[in-house]
């Protein structure tokens, strides 16, 4: 199985102010882009599995053909910068996505 992290060429995550993360994701390829929007690929409900969170938590995902990107805003567990943070900037929140198999 091929995994997002061979086929996106940026996978990136940032605050969306101190009570969100969003993930980004964007390609070089329109096929590939295509592919997986249109397959099914990255729903709610497998970014909600891979973080261990609700449903309810995945506040966007919103493909966009312009970009060929994908932006995912989803709930942090703990607010930036909060005791118990252990990424104030929700930089490193993209590695459990990268590894997910098309």
């Amino acid at each position: 199985m091929v995994k997002l992290v061979e086929v996106a060429k940026i996978l990136r995550s940032k605050n969306a102010g101190p009570f969100e993360i969003t993930l980004d994701v964007l390609f070089d390829d329109k096929e590939i882009y295509d592919q997986i929007k249109n397959g099914g690929v990255i729903t709610k409900e497998k970014v909600a599995k891979i973080y261990h969170l609700s449903i309810e938590d995945i506040h966007h995902l919103v493909y966009f053909d312009q970009a060929l990107g994908i932006k995912i805003t989803m709930a942090r567990k703990i607010s930036s910068g909060s005791p118990g943070d252990r990424d104030v900037y929700g930089a490193q929140q993209h590695v459990p996505l990268m590894n997910l198999e098309l």
